[in-house]
């Protein structure tokens, strides 16, 4: 092996033919070369030699298994592309073996993956590894068994042979086979065991091939109900005009605008009845939260054939589902973020419920906007994209109104029932708030009216636990997470003070734990205080509490709505889990507890979460025939946000907030990357941030006529986590991808801040 090497050496300068050692003389037509990307952070795919043995065999969105790296470990990467013509690297290794008999991806698949790599900035390997389920990528499920057949020359070596009789019956129930059968159905039927196979085997007659069976399958029938809803005048209009664009084979993305309880949903249905005479399917993305048995249920009482992809499936139902889209056997596909990758042969249409839902967006690698791979997806397939929403994004609104997605209103509930009346309650001029209490005087008076009335109400909050915070009235500290940057919260029932963030807990703590005083005051409303304090003021009526704590089981939220729905809960109180997707007509009273507590986040979309969050309370009430009221506990009456929402006015809030996101240079009008650096050592993490925010001006923050700004070095909203400390860079252009030019310009400095780590979020939703 030296010796080459010194022989290079020695002639660096001279020009000498190449030298090849006959084995090498090989046919460049006869080379097949494989393109391999891996789940790992690299900027850059390999090419690898395809043995023979496996040429006739794998195709691309396979996956394999290949020696990588200087010591050539074993390690399973994406084939993405096979050429015959030589790549530029002069050393090649071989493909060690193939992972799959089918490809887990398809040309589109590929094309999908390999966009949102470049477009979020991350690998392609790491993009493709994501989105095929754990449950595809292990086989769950199934299993090889050994199955039978007739060898090729059994008739030449039966002239010779004279068979015993049960030998002689397996022989005839294979050659009537039209398939290789497996051992306890070909012993079955020949009434004997497993020696004569053997025998046969052994004399050369048959042979043995392995084929891989599923031991349970997940259903997806539904019921095809056939009953005809009446549309009204507008939604005629917004299904026609998604048909119109689906049978002439373009895409067109449509905003479905309609206030809640409008009717979305049947139009949703109405489209995909078209879609499916066409022979084609339909992918549904709603929030996980959304994914309720009613909306199951209307699905599956129109299709006879509907796929429910959710997080709560084991790995064996999401690849039994996902086998069966992938032949076509589905027609529909209902489920959250992920189900975006279902793997649909025949896509007609891409609808997203609820579009305007911050969990459309993924916080870890890759992470996308389900929102705008759905576009890039339809976009690919020449369908139509559907995006629902009674308060959509004021990116979805932009779009809009500047003419590039079509806008289709549905302004009116159905049966022309009214929205329901939203009156604000200032907290300031109520004394039972300020000494604490979560109900106000003006609550406490609906709520006894809407009992009265043999009405149901729902109660939102959007904090979980009994206090949010453990506040030392002696030196003026809080009782805090020694591993992150936030308050401890008290929940009572658990009798502990617990980090919302990484779980730390103490038992509740009776001195302050920095002055160690006494006197600890337990300040704010979670939904275990306000739950408490609506049972003691209305005893003997059932009160139902639905959060994270208390919806830990899995069927514990289908079962808690179906008690609300059937009336057995009167009063049914929560986080957001309760404020989305849900239609309960004997509802006639919401009440918002506390409105402010979204409106003080530090987020440019402080105040649009907000106006949502109002507005989809909202709509859960009005939707029966006793009609419906929303009060708002709110210390901020006269923000915009909340008195747009009190007047069911979207037009007049995205007006207003976007000429103030415009004014501030915040999107939709820029795209945002964010930087997030995290290391043990604060300081060594704000000098890794500051080294990167220099590489990145030293590379020109000047692209397609505009200069991109930089935010920062600064601590995160939340400055500790999991005992890292963290920081941020923020940048922002008019164009999204000149972000993409300037950080792989600089991404290589990754390495070199090391042991500080980094992340790159573009389009981020999440700014803690």
């Amino acid at each position: 092996m030296g010796r080459p090497d010194r022989q290079q050496a020695l002639f660096a300068n001279e020009d000498l033919p190449e030298v090849r050692t006959p084995w090498e003389i090989v046919d460049q037509a006869d080379q097949l070369y494989a393109e391999i990307v891996f789940n790992l952070p690299l900027p850059k795919s390999y090419h690898y030699l395809v043995p023979v043995g496996l040429r006739e065999q794998i195709q691309p969105g396979s996956r394999v298994r290949v020696p990588f790296g200087a010591g050539s470990k074993p390690t399973r990467g994406y084939c993405v592309s096979l050429s015959r013509e030589k790549p530029a690297n002069k050393n090649f290794k071989s493909i060690e073996s193939l992972l799959d008999t089918a490809p887990l991806a398809d040309a589109a698949m590929l094309r999908l993956t390999r966009w949102i790599s470049q477009e979020y900035l991350c690998s392609w390997g790491q993009v493709l590894d994501s989105v095929i389920p754990a449950g595809v990528k292990s086989k769950a499920g199934t299993r090889e068994l050994l199955h039978f057949a007739l060898s090729p020359n059994f008739a030449e070596k039966l002239g010779r042979l004279k068979l015993p009789p049960a030998q002689k019956r397996i022989v005839d129930i294979l050659q009537s086979a039209p398939q290789p059968m497996a051992a306890d159905e070909l012993t079955t039927l020949a009434e004997c065991g497993l020696a004569p196979v053997q025998g046969l085997c052994g004399k050369g007659l048959i042979v043995t091939t392995k084929v891989r069976t599923w031991s349970s399958t997940a259903s997806s029938q539904g019921t095809a109900d056939t009953s005809e809803i009446i549309l009204n005048a507008d939604q005629k209009t917004a299904v026609e005009r998604t048909i119109q664009s689906m049978a002439a084979g373009r895409h067109e993305t449509f905003l479905l605008y309609g206030v809640t309880g409008s009717g979305k949903t049947e139009v949703y249905i109405r489209v995909i009845e078209e879609v499916v005479k066409y022979g084609r399917q339909a992918i549904v993305l709603v929030p996980e939260i959304s994914l309720t048995p009613q909306t199951i249920r209307r699905f599956r009482a129109r299709f006879s054939s509907v796929a429910v992809l959710h997080s709560h499936l084991t790995d064996v139902e999401r690849h039994s589902y996902w086998q069966q889209i992938a032949r076509g056997d589905v027609q529909v596909v209902v489920g959250a973020r992920s189900a975006v990758f279902a793997p649909t042969p025949n896509l007609g249409l891409i609808v997203i419920d609820e579009e305007h839902e911050t969990s459309f967006k993924q916080d870890s690698i890759p992470r996308y906007h389900t929102r705008e791979v759905a576009r890039r997806r339809a976009l690919d397939a020449s369908v139509p994209l559907i995006l629902g929403s009674a308060t959509p994004t004021l990116e979805t609104w932009l779009r809009g109104i500047r003419k590039q997605d079509v806008i289709l209103s549905l302004p009116t509930r159905v049966a022309r029932r009214p929205l329901p009346p939203v009156v604000t309650v200032d907290t300031r001029d109520d004394i039972s708030l300020q000494k604490g209490a979560s109900l106000g005087r003006a609550m406490l008076v609906a709520m006894r009216e809407a009992l009265a009335r043999k009405g149901q109400i729902i109660l939102f909050l959007n904090v979980r636990g009994f206090s949010p915070a453990l506040f030392c009235r002696a030196c003026g500290q809080s009782v805090r997470c020694p591993d992150c940057d936030v308050t401890l919260t008290y929940h009572k029932q658990r009798q502990i003070a617990l980090c919302h963030s990484c779980d730390y807990s103490i038992p509740p703590p009776t001195h302050c734990p920095n002055c160690h005083k006494p006197g600890l005051l337990f300040l704010g409303q979670g939904t275990e205080r306000l739950e408490h304090e609506v049972k003691a003021k209305f005893p003997g009526v059932s009160v139902l509490r639905m959060d994270s704590d208390t919806m830990q089981q899995r069927g514990s939220h289908d079962e808690a709505l179906e008690a609300f729905r059937e009336g057995h809960v009167r009063i049914l109180l929560g986080t957001q889990m309760i404020a989305k997707g849900l239609d309960f007509p004997n509802v006639t009273l919401v009440g918002v507890i506390d409105a402010d507590t979204s409106l003080h986040q530090p987020d440019f979309r402080a105040s649009e979460r907000t106006f949502q969050l109002i507005a989809q309370v909202a709509g859960r009430t009005g939707r029966g025939e006793l009609g419906g009221k929303v009060l708002v506990q709110t210390a901020c009456p006269d923000q915009p946000a909340i008195l747009c929402a009190a007047r069911h006015d979207y037009t007049s809030f995205a007006k207003q907030e976007l000429e103030h996101r415009h004014a501030l240079g915040f999107p939709p009008f820029v795209r945002l990357m964010r930087i997030i650096f995290r290391g043990e050592i604060e300081a060594d993490v704000e000098k890794a941030a500051q080294r990167v925010r220099v590489a990145l001006e030293a590379n020109g923050l000047e692209r397609d006529g505009a200069t991109a700004k930089l935010l920062g070095p600064a601590p995160c909203a939340v400055a500790k986590l999991k005992k890292y400390f963290r920081y941020q860079l923020q940048i922002s252009h008019p164009q999204g991808s000149a972000l993409g030019e300037l950080w792989r310009k600089t991404e290589a400095i990754a390495a070199e801040i090391a042991p500080v780590e980094l992340t790159v979020d573009v389009d981020p939703m999440n700014f803690r």
